[in-house]
Protein backbone atom coordinates (compact mmCIF):
# COMPACT_ATOMS: atom_id res chain seq x y z
CA UNK A 1 0.00 0.00 0.00
CA UNK A 2 3.04 2.11 0.87
CA UNK A 3 4.65 1.53 -2.41
CA UNK A 4 1.78 2.67 -4.34
CA UNK A 5 1.32 5.86 -2.41
CA UNK A 6 4.88 6.47 -3.21
CA UNK A 7 3.88 5.42 -7.11
CA UNK A 8 1.04 7.67 -6.89
CA UNK A 9 3.49 10.47 -5.80
CA UNK A 10 5.75 10.58 -8.41
CA UNK A 11 3.47 10.12 -10.88
CA UNK A 12 1.68 13.21 -10.13
CA UNK A 13 5.10 14.60 -9.93
CA UNK A 14 6.33 13.90 -13.43
CA UNK A 15 2.58 15.12 -14.62
CA UNK A 16 3.13 18.62 -12.83
CA UNK A 17 6.88 18.74 -14.39
CA UNK A 18 5.19 17.34 -17.72
CA UNK A 19 2.11 19.81 -17.82
CA UNK A 20 4.84 22.93 -17.28
CA UNK A 21 7.06 22.12 -19.91
CA UNK A 22 4.72 21.60 -22.76
CA UNK A 23 2.60 24.84 -21.39
CA UNK A 24 6.54 26.63 -21.81
CA UNK A 25 6.44 24.71 -24.75
CA UNK A 26 3.23 25.50 -26.57
CA UNK A 27 1.60 27.53 -24.65
CA UNK A 28 -0.62 26.90 -21.26
CA UNK A 29 -3.67 27.42 -23.57
CA UNK A 30 -3.12 24.47 -25.57
CA UNK A 31 -1.35 22.43 -22.30
CA UNK A 32 -4.53 21.16 -20.93
CA UNK A 33 -5.95 19.98 -24.26
CA UNK A 34 -2.54 17.96 -25.01
CA UNK A 35 -2.65 16.90 -21.16
CA UNK A 36 -6.07 15.64 -21.36
CA UNK A 37 -4.06 12.87 -23.52
CA UNK A 38 -2.65 11.57 -20.72
CA UNK A 39 1.11 11.23 -22.70
CA UNK A 40 2.81 8.26 -21.80
CA UNK A 41 6.51 9.48 -22.82
CA UNK A 42 8.18 12.12 -20.60
CA UNK A 43 9.09 14.49 -23.24
CA UNK A 44 7.46 17.13 -25.77
CA UNK A 45 8.23 16.62 -29.21
CA UNK A 46 7.63 19.94 -31.46
CA UNK A 47 7.87 20.26 -35.39
CA UNK A 48 10.97 22.57 -35.41
CA UNK A 49 10.36 26.00 -37.07
CA UNK A 50 11.40 26.49 -40.64
CA UNK A 51 12.46 29.47 -41.80
CA UNK A 52 10.55 31.50 -44.89
CA UNK A 53 14.10 32.40 -46.21
CA UNK A 54 17.79 31.48 -45.76
CA UNK A 55 21.45 32.81 -46.97
CA UNK A 56 23.40 30.08 -49.09
CA UNK A 57 26.58 31.11 -50.27
CA UNK A 58 25.66 34.80 -50.65
CA UNK A 59 22.24 34.08 -52.27
CA UNK A 60 18.84 33.95 -50.88
CA UNK A 61 16.70 31.44 -51.14
CA UNK A 62 13.07 31.55 -50.78
CA UNK A 63 11.64 27.99 -48.99
CA UNK A 64 7.80 29.32 -49.13
CA UNK A 65 7.21 26.78 -52.19
CA UNK A 66 5.78 23.87 -50.95
CA UNK A 67 8.70 21.36 -51.92
CA UNK A 68 11.33 23.58 -50.85
CA UNK A 69 9.54 24.02 -47.12
CA UNK A 70 8.82 20.54 -46.66
CA UNK A 71 12.74 19.56 -48.02
CA UNK A 72 13.94 22.04 -45.43
CA UNK A 73 11.38 21.08 -42.66
CA UNK A 74 12.39 17.06 -43.27
CA UNK A 75 15.77 17.89 -42.72
CA UNK A 76 15.13 20.35 -39.50
CA UNK A 77 13.73 17.31 -38.16
CA UNK A 78 16.03 15.11 -38.85
CA UNK A 79 19.08 16.63 -37.50
CA UNK A 80 16.90 18.42 -34.84
CA UNK A 81 15.79 15.25 -33.10
CA UNK A 82 19.03 13.26 -33.88
CA UNK A 83 20.38 14.40 -30.73
CA UNK A 84 23.31 12.27 -30.33
CA UNK A 85 24.46 12.85 -33.48
CA UNK A 86 24.26 15.95 -34.06
CA UNK A 87 25.47 16.78 -30.49
CA UNK A 88 28.84 15.37 -31.57
CA UNK A 89 28.86 17.28 -35.30
CA UNK A 90 29.10 20.57 -32.93
CA UNK A 91 31.94 18.88 -30.73
CA UNK A 92 34.30 18.13 -33.79
CA UNK A 93 33.40 21.37 -35.47
CA UNK A 94 35.68 22.78 -33.12
CA UNK A 95 38.12 20.79 -33.96
CA UNK A 96 37.83 20.80 -37.51
CA UNK A 97 36.06 23.78 -38.90
CA UNK A 98 39.39 25.90 -37.93
CA UNK A 99 40.98 23.63 -40.49
CA UNK A 100 38.77 23.83 -43.01
CA UNK A 101 37.81 27.22 -43.26
CA UNK A 102 40.91 28.89 -43.94
CA UNK A 103 40.92 26.40 -47.02
CA UNK A 104 38.04 27.07 -48.34
CA UNK A 105 38.89 30.89 -47.78
CA UNK A 106 42.32 30.63 -50.14
CA UNK A 107 40.47 28.98 -52.86
CA UNK A 108 37.50 31.27 -53.00
CA UNK A 109 34.90 28.86 -51.78
CA UNK A 110 32.35 30.42 -50.00
CA UNK A 111 32.51 29.23 -46.42
CA UNK A 112 28.71 27.51 -46.23
CA UNK A 113 30.24 24.40 -47.87
CA UNK A 114 32.49 23.55 -44.90
CA UNK A 115 28.52 21.90 -44.57
CA UNK A 116 28.78 19.68 -47.55
CA UNK A 117 31.84 17.86 -45.28
CA UNK A 118 29.58 18.01 -42.05
CA UNK A 119 26.94 16.01 -44.11
CA UNK A 120 29.37 14.10 -46.24
CA UNK A 121 31.26 12.28 -43.60
CA UNK A 122 29.76 14.03 -39.85
CA UNK A 123 33.44 15.45 -39.77
CA UNK A 124 35.17 11.84 -39.47
CA UNK A 125 38.13 11.90 -41.69
CA UNK A 126 38.42 7.64 -41.46
CA UNK A 127 34.92 8.20 -42.42
CA UNK A 128 33.82 4.80 -45.45
CA UNK A 129 30.74 4.65 -47.16
CA UNK A 130 29.25 1.61 -48.97
CA UNK A 131 30.39 3.21 -52.24
CA UNK A 132 33.94 2.69 -50.86
CA UNK A 133 33.46 6.84 -50.97
CA UNK A 134 36.65 7.41 -48.24
CA UNK A 135 37.42 10.41 -45.94
CA UNK A 136 35.72 13.80 -44.54
CA UNK A 137 35.12 14.89 -48.16
CA UNK A 138 33.74 11.43 -49.90
CA UNK A 139 35.91 10.65 -52.46
CA UNK A 140 36.17 7.53 -54.56
CA UNK A 141 39.40 6.76 -55.25
CA UNK A 142 39.43 7.39 -58.94
CA UNK A 143 38.34 10.91 -58.07
CA UNK A 144 40.79 11.71 -55.78
CA UNK A 145 43.83 10.79 -57.98
CA UNK A 146 42.12 12.98 -60.50
CA UNK A 147 42.58 15.89 -58.50
CA UNK A 148 45.83 15.46 -57.05
CA UNK A 149 45.57 13.12 -53.75
CA UNK A 150 47.85 10.08 -53.19
CA UNK A 151 46.25 6.53 -52.60
CA UNK A 152 48.72 4.23 -52.18
CA UNK A 153 48.84 0.52 -50.16
CA UNK A 154 50.22 3.20 -47.46
CA UNK A 155 48.95 6.45 -48.21
CA UNK A 156 45.27 7.54 -48.48
CA UNK A 157 45.08 11.20 -48.64
CA UNK A 158 40.98 10.99 -48.96
CA UNK A 159 41.92 10.40 -44.85
CA UNK A 160 43.88 13.66 -44.60
CA UNK A 161 41.61 16.53 -43.46
CA UNK A 162 44.06 19.78 -45.30
CA UNK A 163 45.09 17.79 -48.38
CA UNK A 164 40.90 16.18 -49.43
CA UNK A 165 39.89 20.08 -48.50
CA UNK A 166 41.79 21.59 -50.74
CA UNK A 167 40.82 18.78 -53.31
CA UNK A 168 37.59 19.29 -52.98
CA UNK A 169 37.82 23.28 -53.56
CA UNK A 170 39.40 21.96 -56.49
CA UNK A 171 36.25 20.19 -57.64
CA UNK A 172 34.11 22.96 -56.34
CA UNK A 173 35.72 25.61 -58.65
CA UNK A 174 35.40 23.77 -61.72
CA UNK A 175 32.15 22.92 -61.17
CA UNK A 176 31.30 26.45 -59.96
CA UNK A 177 33.02 27.12 -63.52
CA UNK A 178 30.25 25.30 -65.34
CA UNK A 179 27.23 26.20 -63.60
CA UNK A 180 27.93 29.60 -62.36
CA UNK A 181 25.38 28.78 -59.43
CA UNK A 182 26.89 27.37 -55.99
CA UNK A 183 23.27 25.32 -55.35
CA UNK A 184 24.38 23.50 -58.72
CA UNK A 185 27.61 23.01 -57.35
CA UNK A 186 26.38 21.42 -53.77
CA UNK A 187 24.27 19.15 -56.41
CA UNK A 188 27.31 17.89 -58.51
CA UNK A 189 29.11 16.86 -55.75
CA UNK A 190 26.88 13.93 -55.07
CA UNK A 191 25.30 13.24 -58.17
CA UNK A 192 28.02 14.37 -60.70
CA UNK A 193 28.70 16.90 -63.00
CA UNK A 194 27.30 14.84 -65.74
CA UNK A 195 24.18 14.32 -64.18
CA UNK A 196 23.34 17.46 -63.13
CA UNK A 197 24.69 19.00 -66.72
CA UNK A 198 22.32 16.10 -68.44
CA UNK A 199 19.30 16.50 -66.02
CA UNK A 200 19.37 20.40 -66.36
CA UNK A 201 19.61 20.07 -70.43
CA UNK A 202 16.45 17.61 -70.55
CA UNK A 203 14.53 19.54 -67.98
CA UNK A 204 14.70 22.80 -69.00
CA UNK A 205 14.42 24.46 -65.58
CA UNK A 206 16.56 27.42 -64.56
CA UNK A 207 17.27 26.86 -60.80
CA UNK A 208 18.65 23.94 -59.85
CA UNK A 209 16.64 22.94 -56.77
CA UNK A 210 13.56 22.55 -59.77
CA UNK A 211 15.58 19.24 -61.40
CA UNK A 212 13.51 16.40 -60.69
CA UNK A 213 16.12 14.03 -59.20
CA UNK A 214 16.78 11.15 -57.29
CA UNK A 215 16.09 11.13 -53.37
CA UNK A 216 19.64 11.39 -51.86
CA UNK A 217 20.57 14.45 -54.22
CA UNK A 218 17.23 15.84 -53.91
CA UNK A 219 17.97 15.91 -50.20
CA UNK A 220 21.23 16.73 -50.49
CA UNK A 221 21.01 20.99 -50.61
CA UNK A 222 18.67 20.70 -48.15
CA UNK A 223 20.72 18.81 -45.35
CA UNK A 224 23.58 21.98 -45.88
CA UNK A 225 20.87 24.43 -45.21
CA UNK A 226 19.43 22.50 -42.24
CA UNK A 227 22.90 21.78 -40.71
CA UNK A 228 23.79 25.46 -41.33
CA UNK A 229 20.35 26.73 -39.40
CA UNK A 230 21.02 24.35 -36.74
CA UNK A 231 24.83 25.63 -35.97
CA UNK A 232 24.18 29.37 -36.61
CA UNK A 233 21.01 28.54 -34.59
CA UNK A 234 21.70 25.95 -32.25
CA UNK A 235 19.47 27.43 -28.80
CA UNK A 236 17.00 27.38 -31.19
CA UNK A 237 16.77 23.84 -31.35
CA UNK A 238 17.31 22.71 -28.54
CA UNK A 239 20.94 22.35 -28.49
CA UNK A 240 23.00 23.58 -24.90
CA UNK A 241 26.62 23.50 -25.03
CA UNK A 242 28.83 25.05 -22.86
CA UNK A 243 33.25 25.57 -23.79
CA UNK A 244 34.18 22.50 -21.60
CA UNK A 245 32.05 20.20 -23.59
CA UNK A 246 33.51 20.94 -27.32
CA UNK A 247 36.38 18.96 -28.56
CA UNK A 248 40.10 20.47 -28.18
CA UNK A 249 41.85 21.32 -31.43
CA UNK A 250 45.36 19.18 -32.35
CA UNK A 251 47.79 20.59 -31.73
CA UNK A 252 50.88 18.78 -32.99
CA UNK A 253 54.50 19.53 -34.47
CA UNK A 254 55.04 18.61 -38.10
CA UNK A 255 57.87 16.25 -39.27
CA UNK A 256 58.76 16.03 -42.70
CA UNK A 257 59.42 13.24 -44.05
CA UNK A 258 61.40 12.20 -47.46
CA UNK A 259 62.22 8.48 -46.78
CA UNK A 260 60.38 5.24 -46.17
CA UNK A 261 59.51 4.55 -42.45
CA UNK A 262 58.88 0.49 -42.08
CA UNK A 263 58.14 0.92 -38.61
CA UNK A 264 55.60 3.49 -37.71
CA UNK A 265 54.91 2.10 -33.91
CA UNK A 266 59.28 2.54 -33.94
CA UNK A 267 58.83 5.88 -34.69
CA UNK A 268 55.86 6.95 -33.20
CA UNK A 269 57.99 5.46 -29.98
CA UNK A 270 61.46 7.54 -30.56
CA UNK A 271 59.30 10.60 -30.60
CA UNK A 272 57.49 9.88 -27.55
CA UNK A 273 53.99 9.10 -28.67
CA UNK A 274 52.18 6.09 -29.14
CA UNK A 275 51.35 4.42 -32.32
CA UNK A 276 47.53 4.80 -31.26
CA UNK A 277 47.85 8.30 -31.62
CA UNK A 278 50.37 8.64 -34.38
CA UNK A 279 47.53 6.93 -36.33
CA UNK A 280 45.02 9.07 -35.05
CA UNK A 281 46.73 12.59 -35.76
CA UNK A 282 47.57 11.24 -39.21
CA UNK A 283 44.05 9.11 -40.43
CA UNK A 284 45.63 9.23 -44.34
CA UNK A 285 48.58 6.78 -42.98
CA UNK A 286 47.29 3.38 -44.21
CA UNK A 287 49.57 0.48 -42.96
CA UNK A 288 51.84 -0.26 -40.32
CA UNK A 289 54.41 1.43 -42.48
CA UNK A 290 54.75 4.02 -44.75
CA UNK A 291 56.45 4.09 -48.06
CA UNK A 292 56.79 7.44 -49.55
CA UNK A 293 57.68 6.34 -53.45
CA UNK A 294 59.82 9.32 -54.22
CA UNK A 295 57.42 11.77 -52.24
CA UNK A 296 57.35 13.80 -49.72
CA UNK A 297 54.74 13.98 -46.29
CA UNK A 298 53.86 15.80 -43.64
CA UNK A 299 53.65 13.98 -40.34
CA UNK A 300 51.51 15.41 -37.20
CA UNK A 301 53.61 14.95 -33.98
CA UNK A 302 51.09 15.34 -31.26
CA UNK A 303 52.19 17.64 -27.94
CA UNK A 304 51.57 15.33 -25.02
CA UNK A 305 49.60 17.95 -22.65
CA UNK A 306 46.64 18.83 -24.93
CA UNK A 307 45.45 15.50 -25.13
CA UNK A 308 44.16 15.42 -22.07
CA UNK A 309 40.80 17.03 -20.89
CA UNK A 310 42.22 17.29 -17.30
CA UNK A 311 42.51 20.95 -18.11
CA UNK A 312 38.97 21.20 -19.94
CA UNK A 313 38.64 22.94 -23.11
CA UNK A 314 38.10 26.58 -23.05
CA UNK A 315 38.02 27.58 -26.74
CA UNK A 316 34.53 27.52 -29.08
CA UNK A 317 35.31 28.37 -32.31
CA UNK A 318 32.02 30.03 -32.87
CA UNK A 319 30.50 31.87 -30.19
CA UNK A 320 26.82 31.09 -31.27
CA UNK A 321 27.07 27.17 -29.98
CA UNK A 322 27.97 27.74 -26.09
CA UNK A 323 26.30 29.20 -23.71
CA UNK A 324 28.01 31.15 -20.58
Amino acid sequence: MKIKWIDNVIWFAAGGIMCLAIGLVIGFSDSARVMEERPVVSMVTRSPEVPQEVVFCGRTLDLRRYNMYEGMDRELSSFTYYHSTTMLLFKRANRYFPVIEPILQAHGVPDDFKYLAVIESHLDASATSPARAVGMWQFLESTAREYGLTVTPTVDERCHVERSTEAACHYLKAAHAKYGDWVAVALSYNAGMGRISAETDRQQVASALDLWLVEETSRYVYRMLAVKQIFEHPGKYGFVLAAENLYKPFVYEEATVAEDIPDLAAYAKERGVTYADLKRFNPWLRDTKLNVAGKRFVLHIPHREPLSYETPNRKAHDARWIVR
